[in-house]
């Protein structure tokens, strides 16, 4: 294994589980274990270390490489440090496999964090850095949830001239990716005796109409917009609840729906656009957002300077989107140009036997200490 590959291998045997996910108090939860580990390798190659609270007792770790000299920019690298729960305990025992690195996080975004930190490693022990160019590494916590790392990030004020997210792109700059909204939608009826249903109105049967029209004309009439990098916005209903028992009519249905957004659309719009679709097929329902905070498309300036040196860097001529949402977009609103590049593919994250490829995650290193050497 190459050190980067055992890198990677010590952090998935490191459990570092959204606590969202878990039980409270459970031994696996939280980033901690991570960021505390990570920390001491930072500092053994030279690199300054702090943590930033972002919420209590979960801290981000932010990393930093200074320049020589007085610094005239700032990259931000930001991986995060939490995953999704695991099938079972031995997805924590890392395995190699041939060419591929089996575990929880391999490539989200584990595979991230370990590339991202051994080219800076790599960038503190060279002869030569970067004389005005400031790196921080950013270990981000509770992405998979709430976002709250990153939002902390921007809360505090942290400001750079270009960040790089790492999620799992397969080496390609994604410089567009599409928000993330989870509707509640309401039916109200009224009850009545099942043996006299005239005498209520079903709350779950006007549920049936409103599903049906979301999954069918709602998703073709969305398929009709579409944006040169995502594609076309996308709902999806992803669960229903009514009624309590079979002898009752049922008098409230609530079903929870995945709306996937594309720059420029908003949560209010989206929810007006249904309220009012429905209302025109003679449909009550009541539409709201679920989300404590909004999770935004993001579209980043590809003509932006940095932008462009880090697509030449990786010889990528175009950029790409992708439909996952991330905390490019949470940065991005903070003011920082932010793009997505990491070694894996998002179809492997979150499944049972996820893994990474070790020449991704080689090239991902390979690919950012050229880009980072590169800045002056």
């Amino acid at each position: 294994m190459s050190t980067t590959s055992k890198l990677l291998a010590e952090l998935i045997a490191l459990p570092s589980v959204n606590p969202a996910f878990l039980p409270e108090r459970h031994p696996h939860a939280g980033e901690g274990r991570v960021a505390e580990f990570l920390a001491t390798v930072a500092a053994k190659a030279g690199l300054e270390v702090e943590f930033q609270e972002a919420l209590p007792h979960r801290p981000n770790l932010l990393v930093r490489l200074l320049p020589r000299s007085r610094p005239v920019q700032r990259v931000l690298l930001a991986p995060h440090l939490d995953t999704v729960n695991v099938a079972d305990e031995s997805q924590f025992t890392p395995r190699q496999r041939g060419a591929r690195l089996y575990g929880r996080g391999a490539c989200d975004t584990k595979g991230s964090v370990a590339a991202m930190l051994a080219a800076l490693c790599d960038l503190a022990r060279a002869k030569q850095r970067p004389e005005k160019t400031e790196i921080v590494l950013a270990g981000l916590i509770d992405e998979e949830n709430a976002q709250s790392g990153s939002r902390a990030l921007v809360k505090a004020g942290f400001k750079a001239d270009l960040a790089i997210v790492g999620e799992p792109t397969r080496l390609q700059a994604v410089t567009a990716h599409k928000g993330s909204l989870w509707l509640r939608v309401e039916t109200r009826g009224r009850a009545a005796h099942g043996a006299t249903p005239h005498l209520g109105r079903n709350a779950v049967h006007t549920m049936a109409r409103v599903v049906d029209f979301l999954e069918t004309d709602y998703a073709a009439q969305l398929r009709r917009r579409r944006h040169p990098l995502l594609g076309p916005a996308t709902v999806s209903v992803g669960s229903i609840a009514g009624g309590s028992q079979p002898n009752i009519v049922p008098d409230r249905c609530v079903i929870t729906v995945d709306r996937r957004t594309l720059p420029g659309e908003t949560e209010t719009g989206v929810c007006r656009q249904i309220t009012a679709l429905l209302r025109g097929r003679k449909l009550s329902a009541s539409v709201t957002g679920q989300k404590l905070a909004p999770c935004l498309p993001l579209e980043t300036n590809v003509k932006l300077p940095l932008v462009r040196q880090f697509l030449r860097s990786l010889g990528q001529a175009r950029p790409v989107g992708v439909n996952f949402f991330c905390d490019a977009a949470v940065l991005a609103q903070g003011d920082i140009p932010s793009v997505v590049f990491g070694p894996g593919d998002i179809a492997q994250a979150h499944t049972a036997d996820e893994w990474i490829s070790l020449a991704s995650l080689e090239r991902a290193r390979a690919c950012l200490w050229k880009f980072l050497k590169s800045l002056p």
